[in-house]
């Protein structure tokens, strides 16, 4: 039982491309699933060719690729080829999971959608993800994360407000969509053990960051008040001072919980307490003064906290007591102990891109945690391997290279 994981044995045909489809299947291949990534043949999943900073990693693949295929073998195949439909039905019927994430009806029109699944194995368990979901107004427009942001209110929330609203520097509905993939996933195996059917699955991303900002909506819908930013860049509009950002002598520090008595004790200025002393009945983020004045007393706080450095000031607030944090650069994080004790960041070996650095799988399991053995692939590297494993021989797979049915890209010796 030694190499047995949480998810052994789970088989998933996965069409996914970008980031949320290869993101939910990458938590699965994390947890001992076997995933086949069916590229298109010759030209792969579009991550590829889609990368920061106009840099490759090693020259040869987009980091954004690597950050979310590790743990997959590719078949790059032509699914619209009738040889390539008769081989994708054919790892269908001993595949228990199917998940796409192009736009509704794409699947449905090659011949791939729930239906046609499903005839061939009634127990699948198909996952669809897009951008609005498959029908309404919306359903054919592009589902990206920058548009979703926006679009749920997560954006206007966000920032100062003499300037514009601002989306969130990472792909915060995508990623979030495939939590959500996972957790609908899971559920749907549970069910079928239980009672041998299969199912379909919707996963939207707006539906997803709507329901991630399940507190900011209660608010609006049972208070009947927006959300306003603050000049002064308060953390989170719905909040008093002090929560937030505020500047250092050499960085920045955020703020969550510090009443005014104690940053007036610790920035040494009484007044940060006197000028704003309010009497009356304190929620937890503070008095009705801190809310009408927030960004009066932000601007006041930061004044002071300018004058000492980030790392006095992490010290003597997190000793009394304030819930207080510094603020990282992304480099900076890797250097930080705490995440060092996690273990957060780890690497991988591959024969065409060198070492590759990434993030750790998250979960800690006493008895299956989850772990990264296989690197990212090439494009259809793992064709023949793939194949073999549903019953075609060599020379098979060789006619369907020839004939580019499939196309594998192999490592340069």
């Amino acid at each position: 039982m030694e190499n047995f994981s949480a998810l052994s044995g789970l088989k998933v045909l996965d069409f996914s491309h970008l980031l949320a489809g290869p993101f939910a299947t990458q938590i699965l291949g994390d947890y001992g699933a076997t995933i086949y990534k069916i590229e298109r043949a010759e030209v792969g999943d579009d991550y590829r060719r889609w990368h920061f900073f106009n840099k490759k990693v090693a020259g040869t693949e987009a980091a954004t690729f690597l950050s979310w295929n590790r743990n997959k073998r590719s078949l790059a195949i032509d699914m619209k080829s009738s040889k390539g439909k008769e081989i994708i039905y054919n790892m269908t019927k001993d595949c228990d999971v199917a998940i796409q994430n192009f736009r509704p009806g794409v699947m449905d029109k090659l011949g791939y959608g729930y239906e046609d699944l499903k005839k061939i194995n009634p127990k699948i368990i198909y996952c669809n993800g897009s951008g609005y979901g498959r029908t309404g107004p919306y359903a054919k427009r592009p589902g990206q994360d920058l548009l979703i942001q926006g679009m749920s209110g997560l954006t206007q929330n966000t920032g100062r407000a003499n300037g514009p609203p601002v989306p969130v520097g990472a792909g915060m509905a995508d990623q979030l969509g495939s939590y959500n993939m996972v957790i609908g996933i899971l559920a749907a195996i549970y069910y079928r053990d239980q009672s041998g059917k299969g199912q379909e699955i919707e996963v939207d991303l707006l539906s997803c960051l709507l329901q991630h900002e399940l507190q900011e909506f209660v608010a609006v819908l049972n208070l009947n008040q927006e959300f306003e930013r603050a000049e002064s860049g308060i953390g989170h509009p719905g909040t008093a001072a002090p929560f937030g950002v505020f500047k250092t002598k050499d960085g920045y520090l955020s703020i969550a919980i510090a009443t005014l008595e104690l940053l007036a004790e610790v920035l040494e200025d009484e007044t940060i307490s006197s000028k704003y002393k309010d009497d009356g009945p304190k929620g937890a983020f503070g008095s009705e003064i801190q809310f009408t004045k927030r960004d009066e007393i932000f601007d006041h706080v930061e004044m002071r906290t300018k004058n000492y450095t980030t790392q006095y000031l992490l010290d003597t607030l997190l000793e009394k007591g304030a819930w207080v944090a510094p603020v990282y650069t992304h480099k900076q994080v890797l250097d930080d102990p705490q995440v060092k004790h996690m273990n957060m960041f780890t690497s991988y070996s591959h024969e065409k891109y060198g070492e590759v650095r990434t993030v750790s799988p998250v979960v800690k399991m006493s008895e299956t945690p989850p772990k990264i053995t296989r690197p990212a692939p090439l494009i259809g590297e793992h064709g023949y391997e793939i194949l073999e494993e549903f019953g075609y021989t060599v020379n098979d797979i060789k006619e369907f290279e020839n004939e580019k049915i499939i196309s594998v890209e192999r490592i340069q010796k």
